[in-house]
């Protein structure tokens, strides 16, 4: 993507109202290179930058106030919700303890959001991180491992709590 583009974008979405002008917001997100899916709907407070690539997929959600930070690649499926103040971003720092500053070089890694899954209001998905299909990210959960699909996870790390058992049809109580 282009940075340059998306400051332009910013200044101009900001003038579109929140939850309206969906088709003109995918247009501008795909002219700074996203790809953007169909009937993706982006709120105008989302903020999205970084020069990675950015790829979203058919019938998704971005919602108020959500930060996309692609230094890399953030990949998310189709059918998404993602809730009010998201917080996904794929640039971390290698530790250094011998330097002068502890957070040392910098690097991303690639995060993948799975198809059908929600983010739940204020959580953060980090670097590196792989969510399944069709999970649930409880509200303000910090997710920095893998999350199988069809599970439910909340907390600081986001750990699953239940996960949906495809031959019974229920949700089942994961060990703690």
């Amino acid at each position: 993507m282009s940075s340059l583009k998306l400051y332009i974008i910013r200044l101009f979405v900001l003038f579109i109202p929140e939850t309206r002008g969906f088709s003109i917001k995918r247009f501008l997100y795909r002219w700074a290179g996203a790809k953007i899916g169909e009937n993706v709907r982006i709120c105008s407070s989302a903020i999205i930058l970084g020069s990675g690539k950015l790829k979203i997929g058919s019938n998704t959600w971005v919602g108020q106030n959500v930060m996309l930070l692609a230094s890399k690649e953030i990949e998310i499926g189709k059918n998404v919700d993602i809730g009010p103040k998201v917080y996904i971003g794929n640039g971390t720092h290698v530790i250094e303890p011998n330097s002068e500053r502890i957070a040392g070089k910098g690097k991303s890694i690639k995060i993948i959001i799975g198809n059908g899954t929600w983010l739940g209001v204020n959580s953060t998905i980090l670097p590196g991180v792989v969510v399944g299909d069709k999970v649930v990210v409880g509200a303000g959960s910090l997710v920095n491992t893998k999350l199988e699909s069809y599970t439910v996870a909340v907390g600081s790390p986001a750990k699953a709590i239940k996960i949906w058992d495809v031959k019974t049809q229920n949700w089942i109580p994961c060990k703690r």
